[in-house]
C-alpha cells in the first residue's frame, strides 16, 4: 500500500480571539500552496482509494481542495483518531478495516502527530527526526500496516517545492 501523509495547510495562527482552537481555518497562502498541491498530484497522476481526515477545520479544509481537486469527495472520511490527541491504533485500524483493501491512502492531520506516526511506522518508536512542515506530504510504501515498523519512508515533500516561478523573460529589441 501507498500511504500519504499530509499536514494540513498555513492556517490561522493559534491563540487569536477570533477562532475557537478547532476552528481556524487555512489562510488564503494556505488554501493556495494547498490546491497548487492538488494540481501537482493530478499532473503526477496520484489518486486515493481512500482519503481520511481529521475533522479540524483546518486539516478538512485541506482535505476537501485535495479530494475536489482530484475528484475523490465521495471517498473522504472523517475519523478522530487524526486529531492531534488521536490513537494511532484506532487510525491503523480504521485503515485495515477499508474494504476493499485500499492500494493508496491519504491522511490529513495534525504536527506532532503525524511524525510520531511516521516514525512509528517507520522505526517501530518514535526516533526519527522527521518535520511536516504546513503543506508538507510524504509516502510511505506499506507491506502489512500495523504500530510497528512496517514502512519505508520513499519521498517528503516540503510546500515550497511546489512554487516554482518562471523565470520572467526580457524581450530582445
Amino acid at each position: 500500500m501507498k500511504l500519504y501523509i499530509l499536514r494540513h495547510g498555513d492556517a490561522v495562527e493559534h491563540g487569536g480571539p477570533r477562532y475557537k482552537e478547532n476552528d481556524r481555518p487555512l489562510t488564503p497562502k494556505g488554501i493556495q500552496r494547498t490546491k497548487l498541491l492538488a494540481h501537482a498530484l493530478r499532473q503526477m497522476e496520484i489518486s486515493f482509494d481512500a482519503v481520511f481526515s481529521s475533522p479540524l477545520t483546518r486539516a478538512r479544509e485541506t482535505a476537501e481542495i485535495v479530494a475536489r481537486e482530484l475528484q475523490l469527495e465521495k471517498k473522504l472520511e472523517w475519523t478522530d483518531a487524526l486529531l492531534p490527541s488521536g490513537g494511532m491504533d484506532t487510525l491503523v485500524g480504521q485503515i485495515n478495516a477499508t474494504h476493499p483493501v485500499p492500494q493508496s491512502v491519504l491522511l490529513v492531520g495534525h504536527e506532532p502527530y503525524l511524525s510520531g506516526f511516521v516514525s512509528l511506522l517507520c522505526t517501530g518508536g518514535p526516533g526519527l527526526p522527521i518535520v511536516f512542515k504546513k503543506g508538507a506530504l510524504c509516502r510511505l510504501q506499506v507491506d502489512v500496516l500495523s504500530c510497528a515498523k512496517c514502512a519505508m519512508l520513499e519521498w517528503l515533500l516540503q510546500p515550497r517545492l511546489l512554487e516554482f516561478k518562471s523565470p520572467k523573460r526580457k524581450t530582445e529589441k
